[in-house]
């Protein structure tokens, strides 16, 4: 069970010394699609005044490819994914710019960060990105994070800015997320619907029953529906970070700690931020098959993931990508970032390191995937 009820809301809220605010498409722009002003400013306004009173805030936007909808002509969101990238290329600069001009009416200097997967699981990669955010932060920056869609490809990418923004609230340190779109809380039905109500408070996974979710926004430009926005929610509170769920006309209220929208109670712990993102930003590439004594060794003893133990080879894949690990009854219980190539591992497996490296060479002696970059499922 959770730690406060909802009469401690205000105290929680006040207490963050560091938020992330996602806003979704449909809190942004008109019904034709372009960036709306006054919603902008609206927002803007908000966040300034948790700056003002001692907040650092982390905004994570959507609306790069809603705002490029009417300058290219478009009039609904494209399905294709080059058609998107296109109008994510048109749309993130009018929306830097919006939101650049209108942070400066208040004296705040905005800085745009914008993430791929990789960025954010690979070692190297991570690091300079979690170094990005604590420079801009301590520089009293506001980041304005969005995913790249103008290179993510289909196969890696994060899917929708609910589950970005619960990441990097992980990624910065947050003590509390805010997620807004045009729904003011979580229904346990659909919100138009007679009887439906609102779900003020979720403990655990048990309040969530008997709700059911939807898939689309009202406005028809967003990605996502409640189910995102309750999937983003369970990856914050289980590493350790409380969330508040609202309409971004109510914004001004939730980050004052009213009572609006719901409340989800952090349920978890921190855990290694990189891990988090390998397990819930990416998908795997192939499959690795282990035996059960190699099953063991990675649940249990957390060990790193090694030929010997292999007996099946998934998928196409290369060195440095995610793969999933399976029991022998083909289970997934885990994902890590794999150390060789697919078309080179059927020849290594169920052979020993020792043996490896004297038949192919010390470049052989490495592990398939270290335990430092596994994660349990």
């Amino acid at each position: 069970m959770g730690r406060r009820g909802v009469s401690d809301r205000a105290g929680l809220i006040r207490a963050a010394r560091r938020i992330v605010v996602k806003v979704g498409s449909s809190s942004l722009t008109t019904a034709a699609g372009g960036i709306d002003p006054a919603r902008v400013r609206r927002l803007v306004e908000v966040l300034a005044a948790a700056k003002g009173a001692g907040a650092e805030v982390v905004l994570v936007s959507s609306g790069a490819i809603a705002a490029g909808l009417a300058p290219l002509g478009l009039t609904k969101r494209p399905r294709g994914l080059a058609a998107q990238q296109a109008a994510a290329s048109v749309g993130q600069g009018l929306l830097a710019h919006r939101y650049q001009e209108e942070f400066a009416r208040h004296g705040i200097v905005t800085g745009q960060v914008l993430l791929t997967v990789d960025d954010v699981t690979r070692r190297a990669h991570y690091r300079n990105a979690h170094q990005t955010f604590a420079k801009l932060i301590e520089l009293g920056v506001v980041p304005i994070v969005n995913e790249n869609d103008t290179v993510a490809t289909s196969e890696i990418r994060f899917g929708d800015n609910d589950r970005l923004a619960a990441l990097v609230a992980h990624l910065v340190h947050a003590d509390l997320l805010v997620l807004l779109s045009d729904v003011d809380g979580l229904y346990d039905g659909p919100p138009g619907r007679d009887g439906s109500t609102l779900v003020p408070l979720v403990r655990s996974e048990a309040d969530l029953a008997g709700v059911t979710t939807g898939t689309t926004g009202a406005s028809g430009v967003g990605t996502g529906g409640m189910t995102t926005k309750v999937d983003a929610a369970r990856i914050a509170t289980g590493a350790g970070i409380d969330v508040v769920l609202t309409s971004a006309d109510q914004a001004a209220a939730a980050l004052a700690g009213s009572e609006v929208g719901t409340l989800f109670e952090a349920t978890g712990k921190r855990r290694p931020t990189r891990l988090l993102w390998l397990a819930h930003a990416t998908s795997g590439q192939g499959t690795l098959t282990l035996d059960a004594g190699a099953v063991r060794a990675v649940v249990e003893r957390r060990a790193s993931l090694l030929a010997a133990g292999i007996t099946g080879v998934g998928g196409s894949f290369v060195a440095g990508d995610a793969v999933d690990v399976l029991d022998p009854s083909g289970a997934v219980v885990a994902r890590g970032l794999v150390n060789f190539d697919a078309d080179e591992l059927p020849a290594l497996l169920g052979r020993s390191t020792g043996d490896l490296k004297a038949a192919l060479g010390a470049g052989y002696e490495r592990e398939v995937i270290h335990r430092d970059d596994l994660v349990l499922l």
